[in-house]
């Protein structure tokens, strides 16, 4: 069981990464903070702003 916390865990932060990506946002950046964040990360990522590029 505890193993399904962890792969749950890194799915968020590909889907993080994937979110800041569309974003113009680094999605190397946003993965790693996802994996400290979680949750938190996700939060973050959805109210900020498209970056112009």
């Amino acid at each position: 069981m505890e193993n399904d916390y962890f792969v749950g865990w890194g799915t968020l932060a590909l889907i993080n990464a994937g979110l800041a990506q569309g974003k113009n946002r680094t999605g190397l950046n946003w993965f790693l903070l996802s994996l400290l964040l979680g949750p938190i990360a996700t939060l973050i990522l959805l109210f900020a702003e498209k970056r112009e590029q």
